[in-house]
């Protein structure tokens, strides 16, 4: 049962971040970067605002997919493991292809 709560909690801990990006920087007057810190997104972008929401969106829903990850990890260890491999794994991925598509939208 110990190790259900540790992964709850781990998971939760993993979603926050997200959360608090996709809470804050949704009206930043700067592009959210995608994980590299890219500083060049600013000459990039024809609508940074729309970028914006829309990057805040994508990071809204890591940070759901962490939270779903660590709830059913907390009932069904097995699920909470298979879920965060794909999180970090073909997750990472869809996130990426996601990002690319909103960064052809908005430059």
């Amino acid at each position: 049962m110990v190790e259900r709560f540790i992964g709850l909690i781990a998971c939760i801990l993993c979603a926050i971040p997200f959360f608090i990006i996709s809470k804050y920087d949704k009206t930043s007057q700067t592009p959210i970067p995608f994980w590299s810190g890219d500083t060049s997104l600013k000459n990039k972008l024809k609508d940074i605002k729309g970028y914006n929401e829309q990057m805040a969106k994508l990071y809204g829903k890591c940070a759901l997919a962490f939270v779903i990850t660590g709830v059913c990890f907390f009932f069904l260890e097995a699920l909470g493991i298979a879920l965060l491999i794909f999180d970090c794994s073909v997750g990472i991925y869809i996130v990426y292809r996601c990002y690319k598509k909103i960064l052809a939208r908005f430059s």
